[in-house]
């Protein structure tokens, strides 16, 4: 039997506001356990949560950039379920009436582009980290994230692979950071996933029953998670198993999934309207004010990019995948007036370099402008490709600018035909053998004859010129 994955994500994405959603206490990363818990996040009695006015703007921001509906009255709801990390025994989040309602996100998947549709994005606070490792036989709390905001943004089951489901929370990350409304730092919890994974058989309609895996900080641990996940409900269907709706969790160590608890349901929570909150209520003004301080997104200067630097779909992808990296390669490319060769530069030997060295793009040792004028050496015939190397690696070791290692190093392409005439003649005078059987048919004795010129000229010589004067060379 054929079977079709099916998955939805929901993604929790930490506002970057300086103080937490309903409490005056900081949101910064890293403090001492419970430095940073006040009144309203212990939910000492009789405190009153107070609404941050920047984490509504944020969410406001988001539903404008993915073209959704701004509910103009939307509600916050009690959540109650009972954890020791939760210390009001419930949790204040959006059922009913959320903040955004609807948009859509583009994804791009190898040369395929996917329109990914959205069905809500809500506001609500965060619980406190429960921390199991380093207690012995006991359980330590830390509220310190206790009242944290967080925009969960919940996906239409649309997506059929865990590659589409990485494509679209890429996409979801380079969005959230690009129009600054939170940091993107999975490893600190700012943007953790839960993928809803079921499988069904090819032409089915109706949806298989839904495993959701919780709390993926990775978008390596994303598509291991669900490989694994519909492995495993495949082969559970064609053993004659049934899949109970469940939650679990991913071990990176196993690379398997494991049940966590049984899956609760919207009842299970007792949601009901936050009677110490009042609605909010947006009005035109506000959302002008804030569709203000949109930049371009990364859509639109993908569309550019195309169009402006002639990329292809796939690779204005890429170079969009961080506002960081999309301006070092407009930076780059507007330098040297070759946006493709900017581009194959900038997502070849400058991206090997940076995953070498563990770098982002904005701790590149080599600047836009120094790539866009090692690029302009190309173009002006003063470097071969090959060459052009051996002058970014002086680049990245900080040898100096582009003119100042070639002339240092020797590298400046051989541009004197003469000196090429004769390394040529030396070549051919030295290789009688070689020239007998490219002239008696064997074409890689030709290959063997460049290489030869090619390392007598020290990788100075023009490779084209190379070719063109061997050859007419070895026809006279």
């Amino acid at each position: 039997m054929k079977w079709e994955t099916v998955i939805g994500l929901e993604v929790h994405t930490q506002l970057a506001t300086r103080s937490k959603i309903f409490s005056g206490s900081s949101t910064a990363f890293g403090a001492a356990p419970n430095t940073q818990a006040s009144a309203v996040d212990i939910a000492l009695p009789g405190v009153l949560p107070v609404l941050n006015r920047g984490a509504v703007e944020y969410a406001i921001k988001f539903g404008l950039a993915i073209g959704a509906t701004l509910n103009r009255v939307n509600v916050f709801d009690r959540k109650s379920y009972f954890y020791p990390d939760l210390p009001k025994g419930y949790q204040i989040s959006q059922l009913a009436k959320p903040i955004v309602e609807g948009g859509a996100l583009k994804i791009q998947v190898g040369e395929t582009e996917r329109i990914i549709h959205l069905t809500r994005a809500h506001l609500e606070e965060d619980a406190g980290k429960s921390l199991h490792e380093d207690f012995h036989g006991m359980t330590g709390i830390d509220l310190n994230r206790a009242g944290t905001p967080l925009l969960e943004i919940v996906s239409e089951p649309e997506m059929r692979s865990s590659a589409e489901a990485v494509a679209y929370a890429r996409a979801l990350h380079t969005l959230v950071t690009w129009i600054g409304i939170c940091d993107g730092n999975m490893q600190e919890g700012s943007f953790r996933v839960d993928a809803n994974v079921s499988v069904r058989p090819a032409g089915q309609t109706e949806f298989g029953t839904r495993r959701e895996i919780k709390n993926l900080n990775s978008f390596r641990f994303l598509q291991q998670a669900i490989d694994y996940e519909v492995r495993w409900q495949i082969e559970t269907l064609e053993d004659g198993g049934r899949i109970e709706q469940a939650t679990v969790l991913f071990d990176p160590d196993k690379v398997e999934t494991r049940m966590m608890r049984s899956k609760e349901e919207a009842h299970d929570y007792r949601y009901f309207p936050d009677p110490d909150l009042l609605p909010i209520k947006l009005d035109e003004d506000w959302i002008e004010a804030v569709r203000a301080t949109l930049t371009e997104l990364p859509v639109a200067m993908q569309a550019r990019f195309q169009s402006e630097y002639g990329v292809s779909a796939y690779d204005a992808a890429v170079l969009t995948g961080s506002r960081a990296l999309a301006d070092y390669f407009e930076t780059a490319a507007k330098a040297c007036d070759q946006g493709k060769l900017a581009a194959n530069w900038v997502m070849g030997e400058l991206s090997a370099a940076l995953n070498k060295a563990e770098l982002d793009i904005a701790q590149s040792p080599v600047s836009a402008a120094q790539l866009g004028a090692l690029i302009t050496r190309i173009q002006d015939g003063t470097l071969s490709g090959k060459l052009a190397k051996q002058v970014f690696e002086g680049l990245w070791e900080g040898a100096g600018e582009v003119d100042a290692i070639i002339e240092a190093r020797g590298l400046k392409q051989m541009s004197d035909s003469g000196e090429l005439e004769k390394i040529i003649d030396a070549v051919l005078a030295a290789n009688p053998k070689s020239v007998e059987e490219f002239r008696s048919g064997k074409d890689k004795a030709f290959n063997a004859l460049v290489g030869q010129v090619m390392k007598a000229s020290k990788g100075r010589a023009n490779p084209a010129q190379v070719n063109e004067r061997l050859k007419a060379r070895l026809h006279n």
